[in-house]
């Protein structure tokens, strides 16, 4: 990892969020969708990052947001091209995060043929951790994440369940963008997703490792009561 960044400033120095959908079996069985041969790519603006303790805002005239709980890889120096058999040496950290959806948007603009982009990258749809280090996380393929709604689990599954792992992600993705230090791998979500609603709360974590909680509340436009 470059020191022009600490570790928890990391996500601050970052460009994009590079997002993988589909990258767990069960889920996308769940939502009805064929498993990949290759991965599914969207990105996420930075500005969607909410810190732990935060509150998700649901936009207008939605109720809910479905929740869907993810490792994210931390880059931690450029990383351009790079062979699946070094791309662990570009990895900077991890963190928890959640990659938090307006199912209904996405829905009509799949059916449309349309981008996600207004269904998963509004302000607050990134809610994430801290960034661990490398050291705290020495297998990352065997992670165990996690998530309740209100005390009530909704999701749990194993890192150990992707369909492609860490290094082939990196690889492919740096042949298609630059990764630059900071930037985020979003690496998909185990089965369980479904609807948070407007006053609810949500916690979620890695066990053993790290665990981060959250609000659910209206988005309140200027000028708005």
């Amino acid at each position: 990892m470059a020191a022009s960044a600490s570790l928890q400033n990391l996500l601050k120095v970052g460009t994009k969020i590079v997002a993988v959908g589909r990258n767990y079996v069960a889920h996308a069985k769940e939502l009805g969708n064929a498993v990949p041969k290759e991965p599914v790519l969207f990105l996420k603006p930075t500005s969607s990052y909410l810190e732990n303790g935060g509150t998700i805002e649901v936009p207008h005239p939605l109720n809910s947001l479905d929740h869907e709980v993810e490792l994210a890889v931390v880059i931690g120096k450029k990383a351009r091209d790079v062979p699946e058999n070094t791309a662990m040496n570009y990895v900077g950290g991890y963190a928890l995060a959640l990659d938090m959806t307006a199912r209904e948007i996405q829905s009509v603009a799949k059916s449309a043929g349309l981008p996600w982009t207004v269904a998963k990258g509004q302000d607050t749809f990134t809610p994430i951790s801290s960034v661990l280090s490398m050291s705290m996380v020495p297998d990352p393929d065997n992670l165990e994440l996690w998530l309740k709604v209100d005390g009530e689990i909704r999701q749990k599954g194993s890192t150990e369940d992707m369909i492609f792992k860490i290094p082939y992600l990196i690889s492919h993705i740096s042949s298609i963008m630059t990764l630059f230090e900071g930037d985020v791998i979003l690496t998909g979500t185990p089965q369980g997703v479904g609807p948070v609603k407007i006053g609810q709360k949500i916690t979620a974590g890695i066990t053993g490792l790290v665990d981060v909680h959250f609000d659910v509340g209206k988005r309140q436009k200027p000028g708005s009561s």
